[in-house]
């Protein structure tokens, strides 16, 4: 049997940045507004379609979220990625340092990728100087594993 570093990359961490409940709930809404309209047609049709349009508004909604994804080798988050060799020091914060992070802190150089609803942001700076970004900030519900687990992986 051949292992390759594939097989060897072991999961660190792993979030996904989910909508918060509140937008959960008004998505929900949604299904007895679309049951509503074809309450004249058909009633059963009615409660159908409210089903179907709520539970893919859901599934939508969850499975588009990011996923933020610390592995052996680099660090995800969404679609985007970086080798652990290219991280510098990492900061957390939460509350209203969070809020200026997200809001008038936040450098135009710097790649964010924000959750509303997630309070916790992770700034994570970089080394690589032919990036043209200078730090990876973005959402977290628990900042402070995150910058544990990072902080292991340059160990």
């Amino acid at each position: 049997m051949h292992i390759t570093s594939a097989d060897t990359n072991q999961l660190r961490y792993r979030e996904r940045l989910t909508p918060s409940l509140w937008i959960l709930v008004s998505a929900a809404v949604a299904a007895p507004m679309a049951a509503l309209v074809f309450v004249p047609v058909d009633g059963t049709l009615a409660l159908i379609v409210g089903l179907a349009v709520g539970a893919a508004l859901l599934t939508t909604l969850i499975g588009v979220s990011p996923v933020i994804r610390i592995d052996d080798h680099e660090l995800r988050v969404g679609r985007a990625h970086i080798a652990h060799e290219h991280l510098g020091a990492v900061e957390t914060f939460t509350g209203d340092d969070a809020r200026q992070v997200r809001g008038p802190g936040l450098q135009r150089t710097w790649w964010h990728r924000f959750r509303g609803g997630v309070d916790g942001v992770v700034v994570v700076s970089l080394t690589d100087v032919d990036d043209p970004h200078t730090a990876w900030a973005f959402s977290s519900r628990t900042p402070e594993r995150i910058a544990a687990v990072l902080e292991r992986a340059h160990a």
